[in-house]
Parts: structure tokens; C-alpha cells; sequence
């Protein structure tokens, strides 16, 4: 058989994978034409709409909704009379019921639901619906909670199960006063304290901040008693359909969930939010459609970012090298628990940063109050850690009188280096980065004058997701075109056009070639979710495997009905190339082989890191996703506002997938990490949140990005994905606020200490240092 022509555009020369290919979603966003959870619309579709406590902390004594239910329109409301039988919901701490029953714990807990045919009537049922409510005390500060003359949010214990943890590790729930779950970590000698010639203490303020995804909370329920199918916004479509069958008491076999595209998520689409109402309104309406999609507003009484109140304790010799480090974080998770478990593990774990450390002792307490629940938040845990951590070293560079780069690179951690012993060696050159940033702002030659200053700094966290299993399917047809089945999330990522382009250069085929099939539980193989930047590190690995065995099949049908060595052939554009590069189109050989139906080719993946007891969580991490920064600012002292004049961030992609891909992460977190710098913070007085809404809660701007706003993505090439690949996306947003904060010392000599840096604290920090060093 001789090369015949292709039946579509042969793959380039050039590796698919590296290159700045189109994104598959592309065209259909910019037209209008994708679809999100909001655009769903089923037919005789109800819609859902709830009813919020005015009260941070009060007790429930009645519900009337009886003019409620007789109002025209109105298929149904939920009360707590309706969730009898069914099981609160949570991360770890299952703690979160449907509606509220006894308590209400926070201002917007939810009390009451109504579906009805319109938004309208739904809005007039709940103003029918009346409440008694006997007030009790309540508490905000996490410090305060603590105190055990404080008022005991949860009196009777919810049911929880945490993870085991490995060496130096350990975790428990309710271990003090309104404390939801505490982690420890330890390792190496506690007599290392004795080799210190300096031990200075700090504490940080880290604010709350609310994710702002464009796409709110929404869910499409169709159900009855014995089945349900959703189509949601959630990140992680498995463990939410292991969470309403927990809930529901149904078998995980009687659930559906089906995700479209997300409008954004940034570790607040985790869990369920709005699918609990959703699906029991849905039953009460006699499996009618409801839709419950949140306002903005809404979207700020149901989770936030966790705020955090951190001690750090560091021991030193004279010279600075590091010899010990003692944390305590306080992380105020809010009234129900969520994901704080989770947040407190990686916050407490990471207080360590980028350094060498004899003796690490690391401690964190995620505590209820009656505000908010807080929840996952890109690079959460790490950018609580990374604040303070990051801070403290600028702090003891000014009072040991040495530049803080040169402290940095003193004490960081070598390429292969231990980060703690039985975890995953350090898989970055951390120096090369920093010398990298550092040098793109010109940080050397500095220029003080003029109120300006410089400023650099580093953060890391464990990437890819703890103990995360991932599979793939990968299938091809008799024509070759390519289907990708897997359960990863696109939110904006990009994640789903770079596990196409990984699939496209493992059968050499074009990109367009390669589709991504829709998200649903009954279909895709499992994924445990889209988080933790595991896309392309964890479910990257599981859909190179898969390809790698389709292109094994087929080269094995075709060595067999062609009776070539298998080891002498190999796959371009659907053709079979032989030794000799004579090509054998594959269509027609495969008809002949299976008949005129034709056949697809399939191969499953799979991968997780292998667990091991030395790894203190318990297992391993995949790799490290680290951030690099520099920033120059300059301040006006007289009124504390600081203009930023250059921002640069890198990130180690260790093998780039897509190039653009790779900077719209780095530069996206960026951003994330100066809004953490200077501009957001939810405010609260006396329980209740002053600016839940867009128009009051301020975000960075165009105007507020500095003209010289520029990211550098590094290949060193020492990742564990696919081609050496790692992941990306939360490392960037971790060393902003602490390269910010320590421009703005450069420039004025005020050390910053809490978040956000607005114009008010910089202004208050100035007059602190100049009284200081009036004094001195």
C-alpha cells in the first residue's frame, strides 16, 4: 500500500505540546455561544429563591409559612420541617444542614426556600414566610471564640472523619474551645532553640477576602425521591455526587451531575452550595426542574476566604542562618466548617517556606464564629503561610541589618533539597528564580530616592492535590478523530485545550482533531476534582497514559494486518509510517479488519502518588509549584497611597504546555495577590458585612495594574507530568503582598503587618517608624 493523501491538515514539524495553540473554548466564548450552569433552562423549569437570617447567632422558635404555601405560583417550601431524615453536609465536618433547624449561626444563614414559577413569586412567598427568633450571644474574633466564657457555637459535636496523617504530623477535631479541627506538624530537635543567637516573635493579620467569580452559585435540579440529576457549578463533580448521596441517602448510581462550563471558581466551587436546595425543592415540587442561582450579594454570605491572625517565633545564629521556627495560625473558618480542615493542614504545613529549618514546630487552629463560612481559596493555606512567613524575614533583615535578598538566598533551599524529611525533594531552583525576578526590575541598582523602593520575595505549597487519584479515557475513531473523557474542570484554565494538546502529540494528529467530551458522573471516569492545580501534573499524567495506550493499540492492530515488526512503525496523521516512510492509511485498514461499521480504538489512564507513612500527608506531594516575585512602588507619605510602578511574577511550569496558557495563570494569580496587597477585605461590624455587594467591595482595576506588569515562565524541566510538566496557578498570586510590603519598607522604612496595605495603615506605618527612629 502506498501514502495516500491525509483526510485532514498533517501535524506540524514542530512538537503540539510548548506551542501557543488556540484554546478549544475560544470562539464559543467570545460569541456568546458557550454554556454555562447559568444558561441552563429545562423545560417547565421552577425557580428557587431563600429566605436569610437577619442574626449572627439566634435560636429558631418558629416558622410560618403557611401564606407562603398558598400563594399562587408556589410548588413548594423548605423548612426544616422538610429535611427530617436527611444528613447535614461537609467537607470532613459534616455539619451544614439543608436549611437551618435549632440555630442560626451567621447573618445570611439560610432559614427558608420557596420554588415557584417565576423570580417574582418566589421574592412574594418568602416576604409571606414569618420567623421568631430568640437572639443569643455571638462571637466574631477567632481569638475570642477560643476563650471558654465565649458562646459554644456547635453544643453537640457533629459527626467528622479526617485524614491519617504520616510522620511529624496530626490532626483532631474539637481540640479547644469552638475549634472545628487542629493541625500539628514537627520534625527535627527541640534543643535546636539552644544554638540561637537571635529569636524574634511577629505577628501577622492576614484579611478576608471573597473569591468574586463572575459566575455565581447555581444549580439545575431534576428529582424525586429515588433519583436525582443536577447540572451545577462545582469544581468537583465526583465528590459532589458522593456528598448528595450522603445527604439524600441515595445510592451514588441514582445521581447525576452534569457540569458545564464554570465562570470562574477559585476554590469556592467545591462542595455544595446551592444543589442541596435545589434537589429538595425539586422533590417537593413532584420533580419539576428548580432553578437556584444566587445573586452577587448572596454569593458573599456563603464563603469567603479565610482570615488569619499568625505568630511566628525564628531562632537564629549571628550570622542568619535559620535554625528554628515555631508558628501558631488562627484561621477564622467561619460558622460551618467547609473545607477549614483542609485550609488549616496546608496553612500550618507550609509555615516553613522556602528555607531550611533544624527544628519546625507548626501548629494551626481553624475556628468557628458566627460570620461567613470561609472555604478553599487559590493557593489556600499557603497564602495565610507565605504572608507571615515571607514578612518575618524582611523584618529580621531590617533588625540584623542585612539586605533581605541576600538573607533569602542564604537560608533557601537547594534544587533536591528535603523540604521536610519523607516529603518530596524541592523540584525548583528556588535561587535561580529569585536572582531571575529580581534581576528583571533591576533590583541590584536600585533607586531609593523619591519615596521609591523595591522589594522581592518567594512563596511555595505542595501542588497537585493530597493522595489524588485521576483517569482518563482516551478514544479514537475508524477516521480518526479523537474524544477525551475525563472529569477535569474548565474554569477559565484552559485545562481542557492543554490535556488536548497533550493527547494530539502523543498520536500526532492536529489539535483540532482531539475533542473533549462533556462532563458528566455517569460517563467520565473518576476524578477526585479540579483543584490544587492538579490538572496538568495529576489528571495530565492519567491522559498521557491513556493516549500513550491507544497509540500501543493501534499500532499493535496494524503491525498484525500489515505484518510489519511493531517495533519499526509508528503513527503520524492516522497513517501508519513504516521503516522505510511508506504510509498505510489507517481507515481503510481498519474497515477491512472490523467490517463496514469500523471500530474505535480505547485506552484508560490512571495515576496517583504512591502513599507512604514517612510523608507527613500521607503521601507525598506531586511537585512543588513555587512563585516568584518583585515589585517597585513608590509611596507619598503624606497620604499613605502607594502607586505601583513595576510588577514582575515567574512561575516553573517545569515543561510548558501552552505558552499563554502558562502566563494568563501566573499573571491571573498576580493580580489575585495584588488585590490581596492592597484592596480587598470583607468588613464587618457587629456580625454583619458591610460591602456584600460589587459596587462596595473594592477589586483592583485596569488603572491599578503598573504599566510594567510583566510574568516570566521558567522551564527547568524537573516536573513529574506529562514531558516533565508541573503545574500552575496558584504559586503566582502567593509572593505579591510580601514583595509589595517590602517595597514600600524599602521606600519608607514602614513594616506593614496586616492586609490589605491601604492607604490608612501605610500612612499610620510611616508615622510608627519615624517616631521609632526619633526615639532611636
Amino acid at each position: 500500500m502506498t501514502k495516500t493523501p491525509s483526510p485532514f491538515t498533517a501535524a506540524q514539524d514542530a512538537p503540539i505540546v510548548g506551542r501557543n495553540l488556540p484554546r478549544l473554548d475560544a470562539t464559543a466564548k467570545v460569541t456568546g455561544r458557550a454554556v454555562y450552569t447559568v444558561d441552563i433552562d429545562r423545560p417547565g423549569m421552577l425557580h428557587a429563591k431563600v429566605l436569610r437570617s437577619p442574626y449572627a447567632h439566634a435560636r429558631v422558635l418558629s416558622i410560618d409559612a403557611e401564606a407562603a404555601r398558598r400563594l399562587e405560583g408556589v410548588t413548594a417550601v423548605l423548612t426544616r420541617d422538610e429535611i427530617k431524615g436527611l444528613n447535614c453536609y461537609g467537607t470532613y465536618v459534616k455539619d451544614q444542614p439543608i436549611v437551618a433547624t435549632d440555630l442560626v449561626r451567621y447573618v445570611g444563614d439560610v432559614v427558608a426556600a420557596v420554588a415557584a414559577i417565576d423570580e417574582h413569586t418566589a421574592f412574594a412567598a418568602l416576604d409571606l414566610i414569618t420567623v421568631e427568633y430568640e437572639q443569643l450571644e455571638a462571637v466574631f474574633d477567632p481569638e475570642a471564640a477560643l476563650d471558654p466564657s465565649a458562646p459554644l457555637i456547635f453544643p453537640a459535636e457533629p459527626f467528622a472523619a479526617f485524614p491519617e496523617y504520616g510522620d511529624g504530623a496530626s490532626g483532631n477535631a474539637r481540640s479547644a474551645h469552638n475549634v472545628s479541627y487542629e493541625f500539628r506538624y514537627q520534625t527535627g530537635p527541640e534543643d535546636a532553640w539552644d544554638e540561637c543567637d537571635h529569636v524574634f516573635e511577629d505577628t501577622f493579620a492576614f484579611s478576608r477576602m471573597n473569591h468574586m467569580h463572575l459566575e455565581p452559585f447555581v444549580t439545575v435540579a431534576e428529582a424525586t425521591v429515588d433519583e436525582i440529576e443536577v447540572w451545577t457549578s462545582t469544581q468537583s463533580p465526583f465528590p459532589m455526587r458522593k456528598e448528595l448521596a450522603y445527604v439524600f441517602g441515595l445510592p451514588e448510581n441514582r445521581i447525576r451531575v452534569n457540569v458545564p462550563l464554570l465562570g470562574g471558581a477559585f476554590g469556592a466551587k467545591n462542595g455544595p452550595k446551592t444543589e442541596t436546595i435545589a434537589i429538595r425543592l425539586s422533590q417537593l415540587s413532584a420533580g419539576r426542574p428548580v432553578r437556584y442561582c444566587m445573586t452577587t450579594e448572596e454569593v458573599f454570605l456563603t464563603l469567603s476566604q479565610h482570615d488569619a491572625v499568625l505568630t511566628v517565633k525564628s531562632g537564629l545564629k549571628a550570622d542568619g542562618e535559620f535554625v528554628a521556627r515555631q508558628s501558631r495560625v488562627l484561621l477564622n473558618g467561619g460558622a460551618y466548617a467547609d473545607a477549614s480542615p483542609l485550609v488549616a493542614e496546608k496553612a500550618g504545613y507550609r509555615m516553613p517556606g522556602a528555607y531550611r529549618w533544624k527544628r519546625i514546630d507548626s501548629v494551626c487552629q481553624a475556628v468557628i464564629t458566627n460570620t461567613v463560612p470561609a472555604g478553599a481559596f487559590r493557593g489556600f493555606g499557603a497564602t495565610q503561610a507565605t504572608w507571615a512567613s515571607e514578612r518575618q524575614v524582611d523584618l529580621i533583615a531590617e533588625r540584623l541589618g542585612l539586605d533581605p535578598f541576600d538573607l533569602r538566598l542564604k537560608n533557601m533551599k537547594d534544587l533536591g533539597e528535603d523540604f521536610v524529611p519523607g516529603e518530596t525533594p524541592i523540584d525548583s531552583d528556588l535561587k535561580h528564580g529569585l536572582n531571575l525576578v529580581a534581576d528583571a526590575i533591576g533590583y541590584r541598582d536600585r533607586n531609593r530616592s523619591g519615596n521609591r523602593g523595591m522589594g522581592v520575595a518567594v512563596g511555595l505549597k505542595d501542588g497537585g492535590g493530597v493522595n489524588k487519584p485521576a483517569q482518563a479515557r482516551v478514544k479514537v475513531t475508524t477516521n480518526g478523530d479523537v474524544f477525551l473523557n475525563c472529569a477535569l474542570i474548565e474554569m477559565g484554565q484552559g485545562g481542557h485545550s492543554a490535556l488536548c494538546q497533550i493527547v494530539a502529540e502523543v498520536l500526532a494528529c492536529d489539535p483540532q482533531r482531539v475533542k473533549f467530551a462533556r462532563v458528566d458522573t455517569d460517563s467520565n471516569p473518576f476524578d477526585q476534582g479540579t483543584n490544587a492545580s492538579s490538572g496538568i501534573a495529576v489528571m495530565g499524567r492519567a491522559v498521557l497514559q491513556a493516549a500513550e495506550r491507544v497509540r500501543s493499540a493501534v499500532l499493535d492492530f496494524a503491525a498484525e494486518h500489515l505484518e510489519l515488526e511493531r517495533e519499526s512503525i509508528s503513527l503520524a496523521n492516522w497513517q501508519v509510517i513504516d521503516a522505510e516512510g511508506n504510509s498505510y492509511e489507517l481507515a481503510p485498514l481498519i474497515m477491512n479488519g472490523f467490517g463496514g461499521t469500523g471500530f474505535e480504538f480505547t485506552g484508560d489512564g490512571f495515576y496517583k502518588a504512591r502513599s507512604s507513612r514517612r510523608a507527613p500527608l500521607e503521601a507525598p506531594c506531586i511537585f512543588w509549584e513555587i512563585g516568584w516575585a518583585a515589585a517597585e512602588v513608590a509611596v507619598d507619605p503624606e497620604t499613605g497611597k502607594v502607586q505601583l510602578l513595576q510588577l514582575v511574577v515567574s512561575g516553573d511550569a517545569g515543561k510548558v504546555v501552552n505558552k499563554l496558557g502558562c502566563r494568563g495563570q501566573d499573571e491571573g494569580a498576580a493580580v489575585f495577590g495584588l488585590a490581596q496587597a492592597l484592596f480587598e477585605e470583607l468588613r464587618y461590624d457587629n456580625g454583619e458585612l458591610l460591602n456584600a455587594e460589587a459596587l462596595l467591595y473594592r477589586v483592583p482595576l485596569a488603572e491599578d495594574i503598573p504599566r510594567r506588569f510583566w510574568s516570566i515562565t521558567q522551564e527547568q524541566g524537573h516536573g513529574t507530568g506529562p514531558f516533565g510538566a508541573k503545574g500552575m496557578g496558584e504559586g503566582g498570586m502567593l509572593p505579591i503582598a510580601p514583595a509589595i510590603a517590602q517595597a514600600i519598607a524599602d521606600a519608607t522604612g514602614a513594616q506593614l503587618t496586616s492586609l490589605p496595605m491601604t492607604p490608612q495603615r501605610v500612612y499610620n506605618a510611616i508615622r510608627d517608624a519615624q517616631a521609632t527612629k526619633g526615639r532611636g
